[in-house]
């Protein structure tokens, strides 16, 4: 017989598209964990808009291109090299360990990332984005977002533009299976990279279900403290990458 692992037992959620919940449910399921696959969110290209070709168009006068997540890296880098040979001049930087892995797939041997920290502050932190007066910064992103690195960056005497090249969805995910479920007592954790993440698992969940006996697991303390994450009997706050959430099951699997 096989022994259990040492997450046997542990009903956890996955909510990112479903094609970016393979390797995670994998590891998660190699550790013998209940794994159910309910994506809340969905990343759909989009046609550049005339602002971001024309941002895109200054590329070879940038000093640095950031990318703000791995589906910045992917739809971003395509859409970059759509338009032409990427410059070797510009330097490129992630924001967190995903993205610069991602980066690197792509063909890029050096990208800037942070030592620790897996977001836009962590990466401000860096010396690289400490000198940017004078220079043009763009960012890739999807449509909408956070304007902390921006105005950062702009604070810090940089002139910054965006290239959105991709939009976030609410998925038609059928919640049938999931909320049978969650009758059963078989959801321990729900794992969520964003607080519009969180938003829309509940509104596809439906007003009638109660999450107060289930964790909220999240790579972020500002998820945690999103209003809608208290529907959530808690809300605890991973390390980074499949290592921190395997990390951070393993703490909820021993408390139960």
């Amino acid at each position: 017989m096989t022994a259990a692992g040492p997450l046997a037992g542990l009903g956890v959620v996955l909510t990112r598209p479903r094609a970016q919940c393979e390797e995670i449910a994998s590891a998660l399921e190699t550790r013998s964990a209940r794994v159910l696959v309910f994506p809340a969110l969905d990343i759909v290209p989009v046609t550049l808009s005339s602002e971001s070709r024309a941002a895109l168009a200054t590329l070879p006068s940038a000093r640095l291109a950031i990318f703000v997540s791995a589906n910045a890296a992917e739809h971003g880098v395509a859409a970059a090299r759509a338009a032409g040979p990427w410059p070797e001049s510009v330097a490129v930087a992630g924001v967190g360990e995903a993205t610069a892995a991602r980066l690197r797939s792509a063909g890029f041997a050096h990208v800037i990332a942070p030592d620790s920290g897996f977001d836009s502050e962590s990466l401000l932190a860096t010396p690289a984005l400490g000198d940017v007066a004078g220079h043009r910064v763009l960012i890739f992103r999807g449509v909408g977002g956070r304007e902390r690195l921006r105005t950062e960056l702009e604070r810090r005497g940089a002139t910054v533009e965006y290239v959105e090249s991709y939009r976030r969805e609410r998925p038609p995910s059928d919640p049938s299976a999931l909320l049978a479920a969650l009758a059963e007592g078989e959801i321990d954790a729900v794992h969520a990279m964003s607080a519009e993440t969180v938003d829309n698992f509940l509104a596809l969940a439906g007003p009638g279900a109660s999450w107060s006996g289930v964790a909220l697991v999240v790579p972020h303390p500002a998820i945690a403290r999103h209003g809608a994450s208290s529907a959530f009997g808690r809300a605890v706050v991973s390390g980074p990458g499949i290592a921190g959430l395997v990390e951070t099951l393993h703490e909820l699997r021993k408390a139960t």
